[in-house]
């Protein structure tokens, strides 16, 4: 039987190579990649009766979105891929929005800030004051979940490292998709299979934002964390990405140590294809599963039940 949707999967992935990966040199000065990155998120759908409102979340200026009849009292913090140098709530609205869709509930959209102006420890600071502000507005830490792509799904974990080692209550639950979790790049493979990323540009990202600092450092790569007591997670990852490996090691380690793990690798897909939701079937169907996850998760926490994953 014939895959469901396949010609527009193909398009797509050869849109990806031709309009994203050249901007995603180390040789592309960062605030072009900014411009036409920006720009091409501008071709993505937005799920009818979407709603974006600017806010501000700790001193953070975010975007709440939703659609009609959202559940207020629950929220999704949503941080965004691109290599802590680039993305913004442009080229990430539309998955959002389908997230938000996906999981009957608001998810805030927030714009962090970037290296390699503001190296790390700005971005774990601003996620963490976002996350803290979402609290402090009444938000129960139960009716809460944290997602990110890429270096959004890193920094959702070195948020977690952070919450967790501070006290604060943790969230009901988190998805990762195609997480950037080891910044020094040790087991990243040949990058001539992925559509989308260059081996070289992520060094150049690692370089800016570590700024010196170690890229070892568990707030900057994950996998050289503690991983036990963190919330249920679902993580996704695409057969043809350079950070499969990474991807794979992070669910191994927080399985190993005692976090309740879904994990789904998307074959024939690439990193972070849910920015495609709306277009591709795919991925529209990954940010569903994103969803069903995360419902599942409020549900669980609220009736103080843990949750299986698988």
């Amino acid at each position: 039987m014939a895959e469901k949707g396949i010609l527009p999967r193909l398009v797509m992935r050869v849109t990806v190579r031709l309009a994203v990966r050249p901007v995603l040199g180390p040789g592309v000065p960062v605030r072009r990649q900014r411009r036409l990155l920006d720009a091409l998120g501008r071709i993505a759908l937005l799920p009818r009766g979407t709603r974006v409102v600017t806010v501000g979340l700790g001193g953070c200026p975010a975007e709440r979105i939703s659609q009609p009849g959202a559940d207020a009292s629950h929220a999704v913090l949503y941080l965004h891929g691109g290599g802590y140098t680039a993305g913004s709530p442009a080229t990430h609205r539309a998955l959002a929005a389908h997230m938000a869709a996906a999981t009957g509930v608001p998810v805030y959209l927030l714009d962090y800030r970037l290296a390699p102006e503001h190296p790390y420890p700005a971005a774990v600071q601003d996620a963490a004051s976002a996350y803290q502000a979402l609290l402090n507005s009444g938000i129960d830490p139960r009716r809460l979940a944290v997602a990110g792509d890429s270096a959004g799904g890193g920094l959702t974990l070195a948020l977690m490292t952070r919450l967790r080692e501070a006290g604060t209550p943790l969230p009901a639950g988190l998805a990762l998709i195609s997480p950037w979790v080891d910044l020094t790049l040790g087991h990243v493979r040949d990058d001539r299979r992925d559509p989308m990323l260059r081996t070289a540009w992520l060094q150049a990202c690692a370089e800016r934002y570590g700024a010196g600092a170690g890229l070892t450092a568990p707030e900057i790569s994950p996998l050289f964390g503690e991983l036990a007591g963190l919330p249920p997670m679902l993580v996704h990852g695409a057969s043809d990405e350079i950070l499969l490996a990474d991807v794979e090691r992070l669910v191994g380690q927080a399985r190993a140590a005692g976090v309740p793990v879904a994990y789904r690798r998307l074959e024939r897909m690439w990193h972070v294809a849910h920015l495609h939701a709306g277009l591709v079937a795919a991925s529209t169907a990954a940010v569903g599963e994103i969803g069903a996850f995360l419902r599942k998760s409020f549900a669980c926490n609220l009736r103080r039940e843990t949750c299986h994953v698988h």
